[in-house]
């Protein structure tokens, strides 16, 4: 069954979603767009071929971000390009045959770009839909207006996959193909699938022009930036201690590795970089942190604050396969033929925003930067240990930073021909909790208000504060080349890779008097290889860089439950939520769990206002409730009317009739709060019609067992004091709380 279908609210979403469409037209971008929201790696991806500059209009303008949990702020790219050329290519718009042809996306968006790239599908598949998440019954996850599925495909081999079709006007067409993985070991990286294929379309009304291409490059260019929360909204002090120039990728350093078959390190197997091929950016100081020296710089660390890390991550694409020609599809190991960097700025690189598919001299310089080959140094080693910006080559180094290039080719395509190249775009880095550890205890030492031991990655000692720093942040090289590794595996296996237990399909947070309860389903548990349960919560803030998230239950599979009530939540703070569904440790040695953002609450919940003691306290707010004034009395969130119920005991029933004794709802009320909302619909689901209604209040009978068998922890108060029974009344202190089988009754009325 498809369960979206009966969710309620599943229309409002569509049309928020397409909101985020419109947002893009709005702005001068008229593609659409779908996104990847369910792992560590987020980003959304285009139907144009590439993700370019300023495309994501947020105030620093950049996007694929990692990791997530931390804020979508935790972006990495300021742009990227796709550019296709060939030799010897007969260009029907202009009668003639060029020397060269290059056409593009990105990594600027350009008036030209609509006759160089012509749309014709973009999808987001998913294995399955979200779990439905709430918060006091209100849709609250991100999820339900990111993760919009257009199919369901339950035999998908990632648990996303975004696809896009486009023509060229090279005559080359492409299927793109983004894979999307949640398993807590594979969530750090995209998979790209690109098949480009030789099929003569031409253009946008599908002329098909046949002509064998010649020499045909395909090239991916990157533009990472590493200031992320560091350099953010302007209006707000807690996210600019880092540089402007670093968002826009000035400081960044790259290294491109595994450019020689036959070299040492990629045939030694004790080498991280065995059999692998890609490149790996990260952050340079920057000459623009006026209070830091440069080795005082790595990291980019928050110097006025806490001494958190911004830019203490790693991120690049390492190559999966590519196509040894279009008859022979095995892995071509030479491939990419080209590693050079160059200038992220410049026309002398062919990265000035005035794009002409016509002007043979403007595609040569395309066309050598494409198939340009590999250069004697990496980018990062050539720099040394200077600023990046110090570069004086204006082909690598502009002003404005330099990018990383990854070309394929060159392939030789007759009519029918296709090509396939398939690389993972991945990032890493220390974890939150070791990026404010260390950033902390570097800070302290900068600052001379104190001295904690400083451990090294070995575990040795040092008093070198700038050195243990760098040293930390440098572990991240490390953490993205296993992530390579790991999407290598995953590919080499077919993406037969062991999964996690699927999370809950439902998961529901209810705010209370004494505690906020927690309640979800059990289909995880019919996993062969289920292992329990794990909650966590923030406090005060969700998916930002100030949030902190605790463990607060674990269960495994012999004593699993499925509701928990949370009694540490302290009245007066916000309250965020997520639970994972882990294995038993037998797939692979280690617990492997479900991606925390399927289930992670976007809306807060809290400790309401007590209960009562007696039954006359019960009142109906608004009375009457008029449709006309809903928005001064619970605001717009819901799409339903709200009406609330406050004074009620902690435990009774709520029944509600019309004016003629029709019964039209009812609820057990069991958070131990005074308050219950009710949204002003039937028990089948109809709105209810203008008229007066009666709220019915009764405390059971069965409620409460007699004095010498308690079997209701609500027999103290929330004080502590005992309540004790005599007869059929319930006393506390001498004073009387309420009749058993007590019952109310108020009026209540609805205008629309």
């Amino acid at each position: 069954m498809d369960r979206r279908k009966k969710r309620p609210g599943n229309g409002i979403l569509l049309w928020m979603a397409g909101l985020l469409t419109a947002a893009f037209a709005g702005a001068g971008f008229s593609q659409e767009i779908r996104w990847l929201r369910v792992s560590q790696l987020q980003s959304f991806i285009n139907e144009v071929g590439a993700e370019y500059e300023g495309e994501w209009p947020t105030y620093n303008l950049n996007f694929l971000s990692w990791p997530a949990q931390y804020g979508i702020e935790q972006n990495l790219l300021r742009q990227k390009g796709l550019w296709i050329g060939a030799r010897n290519f007969y260009d029907t718009r202009m009668g003639d045959e060029l020397s060269v042809k290059v056409i593009g996306s990105g990594p600027r968006n350009t008036d030209e770009r609509v006759n160089m790239i012509f749309e014709k599908e973009i999808k987001l598949i998913g294995r399955n839909y979200h779990p439905m998440v709430s918060v006091d019954d209100q849709l609250a996850t991100v999820l339900d207006t990111y993760d919009v599925l257009d199919s369901l495909d339950e035999n998908l081999p990632a648990d996303r996959m975004v696809l896009v079709r486009f023509n060229t006007s090279i005559g080359v067409s492409v299927t793109k193909k983004v894979l999307c993985f949640t398993q807590s070991d594979q969530d750090d990286y995209f998979i790209h699938d690109y098949v480009f294929k030789n099929t003569g379309i031409v253009d946008r009304d599908g002329t098909v022009h046949e002509q064998t291409l010649q020499d045909v490059w395909f090239y991916f260019v990157y533009r990472f930036a590493f200031a992320g929360e560091s350099y953010g909204d302007a209006s707000t002090p807690e996210g600019n201690w880092g540089a402007f120039s670093s968002a826009w990728g000035e400081s960044t350093l790259n290294h491109a590795f595994g450019t020689d078959p036959a070299g040492a390190d990629f045939n030694d197997p004790s080498s991280p970089l065995y059999r692998m091929r890609g490149f790996y950016s990260y952050y340079g100081p920057s000459t623009d942190r006026l209070n830091l020296l440069y080795e005082e710089d790595w990291g980019g660390p928050n110097d006025s604050e806490d001494g958190v890390m911004a830019s203490a991550k790693f991120a690049g694409c390492v190559t999966l396969h590519a196509d040894r020609s279009p008859s022979n599809p095995a892995d071509d190991a030479a491939q990419p033929g080209t590693t050079w960097y160059i200038a992220s700025d410049g026309d002398a690189v062919g990265m000035s925003a005035n794009v002409s598919q016509y002007k043979v001299d403007y595609m040569n310089i395309r066309y050598e930067i494409m198939s340009e080959g590999h250069p004697p140094q990496a980018h990062d080693e050539l720099i040394g240990d200077d600023y990046a910006i110090n570069l004086s080559d204006a082909k690598r180094q502009a002003g404005g930073g330099t990018s990383q290039g990854q070309g394929y080719g060159p392939y030789t395509m007759a009519p029918g021909d296709s090509v396939r190249i398939i690389f993972a775009e991945a990032s890493s880095g220390i974890n939150r909790e070791k990026n404010r550890e260390v950033g902390w205890n570097w800070l302290q030492w900068w600052r001379q208000t104190g001295n904690p031991a400083l451990v090294m990655p070995d575990g040795s000692l040092t008093t070198d504060h700038d050195a243990y720093k760098k040293a930390w942040v440098f572990t991240g090289r490390d953490s993205v080349l296993k992530v390579y590794r790991s999407a290598l595996e995953n590919y080499n296996s077919g993406y037969q890779i062991p999964r996690a237990p699927d999370p809950p399909g439902r998961f529901e947070v209810r705010s209370g008097g004494d505690r906020i309860q927690l309640s979800w389903d059990d289909n995880a548990a019919s996993d062969p290889h289920f292992g329990g349960y794990v909650i966590y919560r923030a406090s005060g803030t969700v998916l930002s860089p100030k949030s902190v998230y605790e463990k607060l239950f674990e269960c495994g599979a012999a004593d699993a439950v499925h509701a928990f009530d949370d009694t540490s939540a302290v009245r007066g703070f916000d309250y965020y939520y997520y639970i994972l569904s882990k294995d038993d440790g037998t797939q692979t040695g280690k617990t492997l769990t479900s991606s925390l953002f399927w289930t992670l609450t976007s809306k807060p919940a809290h400790l309401l206002r007590q209960a009562e003691s007696f039954l006359n306290q019960v009142r109906v707010i608004p009375n009457p409730y008029d449709l006309r004034s809903r928005l001064y009395q619970f605001g717009t969130e819901s799409q339903y009317d709200r009406i609330a119920f406050y004074g009620l005991p902690k435990f009774c029933s709520l029944k509600i009739f019309t004016e003629r004794g029709d019964l039209i709802w009812e609820k057990d009320h069991d958070n131990g709060a005074g308050d219950e909302l009710w949204d002003s619909m039937t028990r089948s689901g109809q709105i209810v019609v203008s008229g007066i209604y009666i709220l019915y209040v009764e405390v059971p009978d069965d409620l409460y067992a007699d004095e010498d068998n308690y079997a209701w922890h609500d027999m103290f108060d929330e004080d502590g004091n005992r309540i004790y029974q005599k007869n059929d009344l319930l006393y506390r202190k001498g004073e009387r709380v309420f009749r058993k089988g007590e019952s109310i009754s108020r009026k209540f009325i609805i205008i629309r």
